[in-house]
């Protein structure tokens, strides 16, 4: 029997196609429209907390068509090309494991909803002010929080040592009482919020940031995507295990799928 060839590119069609659109909107952007419209463009899809207050200034449109399509186009647009490759970086990484686990349906709408979500905490801490936003930071900070909910897991895709089985994407995810005993999740929630406290600062710039970085945008998307992952996750979660076993993880040789 001739053995299966191997992908070149073993990234799933829906994130190829994502990261796709992610450059063309911004080679356009850069190459194709002049800075009035480009500037004109964003107007209507970057999202800004100033949308929302009673008084709009000239030139930002405030009817309801920008107030709502604005929670997501906004992750659509990239401030220079170091910023895109940032998030192109991140989204490589974190958005194959997701993409595999929910299909390509299911993974472009979680995108919409985390991003939409990083909107919403950065109008909830922002009212009133201009504050516009760009970026899909908040919608990949979402993928990175779907993923800890099972790449941990005892055959998941960090225990299959790159070897990329299909089954290892459909363990049964890790209930949030679990992950939140097991040290490896709390040692990645801990760098993951503190460089984002770091970089929200000003401390330390992101490449491609010259303003000021929406890190709360970035933990809006992050709760969405760790609370919401059962809302999208097609996997059938691990049963309660017996009272006994019920001790934090703490490593592979014990069961992970417990409450």
């Amino acid at each position: 029997m001739t053995p299966p060839r191997e992908r070149i590119f073993n990234v799933p069609g829906a994130v190829l196609a994502l990261a796709a659109l992610l450059l063309v909107i911004h080679l356009i952007l850069e190459y194709v429209l002049s800075n009035e419209q480009t500037n004109e463009l964003l107007s209507l899809f970057a999202f800004s907390p100033l949308r929302y207050a009673e008084m709009v200034p000239p030139g930002l449109p405030a009817w309801w068509g920008p107030q709502l399509w604005t929670f997501v186009s906004y992750a659509f647009f990239h401030a220079n090309f170091s910023h895109l490759m940032f998030n192109l970086v991140w989204l490589f990484a974190f958005g194959p494991p997701i993409a595999r686990r929910f299909g390509p349906s299911r993974f472009l709408v979680f995108c919409a909803v985390t991003a939409a979500a990083g909107a919403a905490a950065h109008l909830v801490t922002h009212l009133g002010e201009f504050a516009p936003m760009i970026g899909a930071s908040a919608a990949i900070s979402g993928a990175m929080a779907a993923a800890m909910r099972f790449v941990f897991q005892r055959g998941g895709p960090l225990g299959m040592l790159g070897r990329g089985e299909e089954e290892s994407y459909h363990v049964p995810a890790a209930p949030l009482s679990t992950m939140l005993r097991d040290p490896r999740v709390l040692a990645f929630l801990a760098v993951w919020f503190g460089v984002n406290i770091v970089f929200g600062m000003g401390a330390v710039a992101i490449p491609g940031a010259e303003g000021i970085v929406a890190w709360e945008a970035h933990i809006g998307g992050f709760l969405a995507g760790l609370l919401g992952f059962s809302l999208f996750d097609p996997a059938h979660p691990a049963p309660p295990p017996p009272a006994e076993e019920s001790s934090p993880i703490t490593g592979d040789d014990e069961p992970v799928n417990r409450p």
